[in-house]
């Protein structure tokens, strides 16, 4: 692990936390990047794929939910959570950023370039992100704070 960022937005909508999500998520396929979503559970990983096909007009992100019998190896942008069985699959294709929407920090971190914590003022979801800048300290990674609001 090289990188840690994190993003910092001013409310609490989760919403609008994906939709900057997917923006960032946009630039780093523009930049022919392999990008890895963790999110907290199957059911955001649903919801976020969802988002991922609406958010933006004039956007087009291939992306699709990691599991076994996915097309993992040739999407560009993969879905997952903790708990998925097929998380194991990226050890032979790692990704080059992992974006982080989970409360926990992401499982295989350490096999990416640059990881993207996005956070907001939601006191739950602000909390949980000290913990884990706290804990990449802890790791020998010192992370950078950008505030988008």
């Amino acid at each position: 692990m090289e990188r840690v960022d994190f993003y910092v937005l001013g409310g609490t909508d989760e919403r609008e936390r994906w939709k900057f999500a997917c923006r960032v998520i946009d630039k780093a396929f523009e930049a022919e990047q392999r990008v890895l979503v963790w999110l907290d559970d199957a059911d955001a990983v649903t919801r976020f794929d969802d988002l991922l096909w609406t958010f933006a007009q004039d956007s087009f992100v291939p992306h699709e939910p990691l599991g076994a019998e996915s097309d993992w190896e040739e999407a560009p942008v993969l879905l997952t959570c903790p708990g998925a069985r097929s998380t194991g699959l990226l050890e032979a294709a790692p990704p080059d950023v992992i974006l982080n929407l989970a409360g926990s920090i992401p499982t295989g971190r350490k096999s990416a370039r640059h990881i993207i914590e996005i956070i907001d003022a939601e006191p739950t979801r602000r909390d949980a992100g000290r913990a884990r800048f706290r804990q990449y300290r802890t790791e020998g990674v010192e992370p950078t704070t950008q505030n988008v609001a």
